[in-house]
């Protein structure tokens, strides 16, 4: 068992990459630190990390597709560091997949609070699978399951018709939230919650965007959808896909 977790920082600044380098170490964490994006994902590649800061900016090429790479085989916390501190740009952020954001410049106190915010949250979600939502159907310890679509929880991997689909971690956290509790209309703000957590200060209208990339990844139609529902000035819940 790994006595430290492991933060990956990719960032082209030495003097954040030194800054948070110390920080972190200071408070505990491995630290493995890329000046770009290549080196960051041979490192993310090669070595086991628990959490991903990522400076959007980036020499070789640009953080929010180092984000997407991540999120096409992984459910990593990923914050980014950004420099962008228009609501537009956060938001697309958040909807390429990353967990949270810093903008610069940022107190490492700050910043601190945010990596452990995000393991808590990462560490909580993995665990969810052992508690049993009300109207979920389980047919197996650690499985949800919703006509075609099933959830296996302990592996965090999403099939349909038993192949296995590619959700970044805040889709999979959506679905799965859905699909534990069946009959419940679920509002925005209920939805921010479960998947970023209290603490998370973020834009109630981003789950909208996250619901519009889920359904096209599980291949629900937004205009007839037989999985997600919008219930109009409401929420979402599941629909009828029985």
């Amino acid at each position: 068992m790994k006595d430290k977790q492991t933060v990956l920082v990719v960032d082209d600044e030495p003097k954040i990459l030194e800054v948070v380098k110390s920080y972190l170490e200071m408070n505990g964490f491995k630290t493995l630190c890329a000046k770009n994006a290549r080196e960051g994902m041979t490192f993310f590649e090669e070595q086991e990390t628990d959490l991903i800061l990522l400076d959007l900016m980036l020499p070789d090429f640009s953080g929010e597709e180092f984000c997407k790479k991540v999120r096409q085989v992984s459910n990593i916390p990923i914050i980014m560091i950004t420099a962008k501190v228009n609501e537009e740009s956060i938001i697309n952020g958040l909807n390429i997949g990353a967990d949270d954001y810093v903008t610069k410049p940022f107190s490492p106190r700050q910043l601190m609070a945010r990596v452990r915010a995000s393991l808590r949250r990462n560490k909580r979600h993995a665990s969810a699978g052992s508690t049993d939502g009300s109207d979920g159907k389980k047919n197996a310890v650690g499985f949800l399951s919703y006509g075609d679509l099933m959830i296996d929880m302990e592996n965090r991997i999403v099939r349909k018709n038993g192949e296995a689909l590619a959700l970044t971690r805040d889709e999979y956290n959506i679905l799965t939230l859905l699909m534990s509790r069946q009959a419940k209309i679920f509002t925005r703000d209920e939805i921010l919650e479960a998947v970023k957590g209290d603490d998370f200060d973020g834009f109630d209208r981003s789950v909208d965007s996250h619901i519009k990339r889920l359904r096209a990844r599980i291949g629900d139609d937004p205009k007839t959808p037989k999985y997600i529902l919008t219930v109009y000035g409401m929420g979402y819940r599941l629909g009828a896909a029985q």
